[in-house]
C-alpha cells in the first residue's frame, strides 16, 4: 500500500470518528436534557440513573449484584 493511500484511509477514518464523536456529544446533551426535564417534574435523577444501569444488566448479573449488596448491608447492620 502506498503512503498516499494509507494517509487517505487514515484521514477518512479520523473524520468518521470525529463525526461520530460529535453525534455522541449531541446524544449526551439530549440525555442530559431528559434528566433535567424529569427532575423538574419531581423525579429523583440519581435513582433514575441507577435504574437505567440496572436495566442494561442481564438478570443473573443484576441478581448477583442484589445478593452481594444485601450481604454487605447485613454485615454492616443496614437492614
Amino acid at each position: 500500500m502506498s503512503d498516499s493511500v494509507s494517509a487517505e484511509q487514515l484521514r477518512l477514518f479520523i473524520e468518521r470518528i470525529e463525526r461520530l464523536e460529535e453525534e455522541k456529544k449531541g446524544i449526551a446533551d439530549d440525555i442530559k436534557d431528559v434528566y433535567a426535564e424529569a427532575k423538574s417534574t419531581g423525579f429523583d435523577v440519581k435513582t433514575m440513573r441507577h435504574i437505567v444501569r440496572l436495566r442494561k444488566m442481564e438478570k443473573h448479573h443484576r441478581d448477583e449484584a442484589d445478593a452481594l449488596l444485601e450481604t454487605y448491608r447485613n454485615a454492616l447492620g443496614l437492614h
